[in-house]
């Protein structure tokens, strides 16, 4: 539901050479730095011919009673939820109950362009819906239950955005709908479509539709840092829905997402359609290569949690990771994880911060702009802390790790200033952006 704070987007670094001999200890280092340095939460797996090769967590699912994680802790796991859905849909398809080229009209004739509105544009959101978790009120009631008819009516308050698959855009609306399709079709709840389709024949434990959340079953609670941990809101459970509310397990995904590959789930056709691209949407399914490798899955956000799923079906594959609260690129993990199986070399994170003081950071102030990117950032400081804001994204804060030198971990951001040139370099994902300041 909620996105990573990201200025760039999503990508798997890409490489090819393949080793059958998984070696631990020096992502075990990784997990050991990051645990160190208070940086992330959370559990991760990797799994092989289904067969689960490595696990590991750390940090706490309840920070107040101090509660470890364990492999067995379960988290909200946000927008993988999709794929659960997606799934459902083209179970549904395969019996011949709706097809990829319907209209909406029938089932929502009150959402605007609806006839001309497919469920395939739902699955691969080129629906023109506008994204109802976008709306500026939405933290204003995000916590509270919303009825299906409260859902619809905000989903056709926000209209279009653009024409019918005309573009791609990402939109949870999308996904709602498809939750009330599935329920009206197969006339079952989805908590109860996504129990007797999916985690049952899968035997899948620790998966289920959430609801509030309870650590004597095992669940974790979500935080946010902000010179410290503090634990975050929950939204409730019907909003997100078919969207987003899945509660799981890194190993739990893993063995969903392989069995899809394994045609488990669904037909080889079925699969080859979610796993056709439009403007970088497929239906249900992101793409994410390593290397010449080509990995499939999707993300998650929702309140302190983040979460991605990646399968690489030619190499039998499959690597989660669920985090209940991170200050480090969730990416640079998974890069770790895959890195460590194929045998190739990466970078241990260096922590190191330098102190610095409000009237330091005053030379670094304003609003900066780019002519490579449209995205604005606008650079402040609160209590001797810099904060930087992209156009239309949430706020993020920088940590002083040389002079001129801040870097936002959890997005692998790094931002140098030049004070008196008034320029500012960001840099990401290898990546190099000439910023000036206005």
């Amino acid at each position: 539901m909620k996105k990573i704070i990201c200025l760039l987007g999503f990508t798997l670094i890409s490489l090819s050479l393949f080793s059958q001999n998984f070696s631990s200890p020096k992502l075990d280092s990784l997990f050991t730095a990051l645990e160190k340095h208070d940086r992330f939460m959370g559990s991760v797996a990797l799994s092989h011919n289904g067969k689960t090769i490595y696990t590991k967590t750390i940090g706490y699912a309840d920070m107040e009673t101090e509660k470890k994680v364990d492999v067995n802790t379960k988290f909200r796991v946000g927008s993988i939820t999709k794929m659960f859905t997606s799934v459902l849909t083209f179970m549904t398809i395969e019996k011949g109950k709706i097809t990829l080229d319907q209209p909406i009209a029938n089932f929502f004739p009150n959402i605007k362009n609806a006839s001309n509105i497919t469920i395939g544009n739902l699955l691969n959101h080129r629906s023109g819906i506008a994204n109802v978790t976008s709306r500026p009120d939405y933290l204003l009631w995000n916590t509270q239950p919303k009825t299906r008819q409260q859902l619809l009516e905000l989903i056709e308050q926000g209209g279009s955005i653009f024409e019918p698959n005309s573009k791609g855009e990402y939109s949870n609306s999308n996904y709602q709908l498809l939750t009330f399709i599935l329920e009206d079709v197969l006339k079952d709840s989805y908590a109860n479509l996504i129990k007797t389709k999916i985690t049952e024949p899968l035997q899948l434990k620790n998966t289920y539709m959430g609801s509030t959340i309870d650590t004597n079953n095992n669940e974790a609670f979500s935080y946010n840092y902000d010179t410290r941990w503090n634990k975050s809101y929950e939204t409730h459970m019907s909003i997100p829905i078919g969207a987003g509310a899945i509660v799981s397990t890194p190993t739990d995904l893993n063995t969903f997402s392989t069995a899809l590959y394994e045609g488990k789930l669904i037909t080889k056709e079925s699969l080859k359609q979610m796993k056709t691209f439009e403007d970088g949407y497929g239906m249900g399914l992101f793409e994410m290569p390593y290397f010449t490798k080509k990995g499939f899955g999707h993300n998650g956000g929702i309140d302190g949690f983040t979460s991605q799923l990646a399968t690489f079906p030619k190499d039998h594959i499959s690597v989660a990771l669920t985090s209940n609260g991170t200050r480090y690129s969730n990416n640079d993990i998974l890069i770790a994880v895959l890195a460590a199986y194929y045998d190739k070399s990466f970078s241990l994170p260096n922590f190191q911060t330098i102190e610095v003081t409000a009237e330091d950071l005053e030379k670094y102030l304003g609003i900066y702009g780019s002519k490579q990117l449209h995205l604005k950032l606008t650079i402040t400081e609160s209590e001797g802390n810099l904060t930087a804001q992209a156009t239309g994204q949430p706020s993020f804060p920088l940590e002083a790790v040389e002079e001129h030198a801040f870097e936002f971990h959890q997005a692998g951001v790094r931002l140098e200033f030049n004070p008196e040139e008034k320029t500012m370099l960001l840099k990401q994902g290898g990546n190099t952006y000439t910023y000036t300041r206005e």
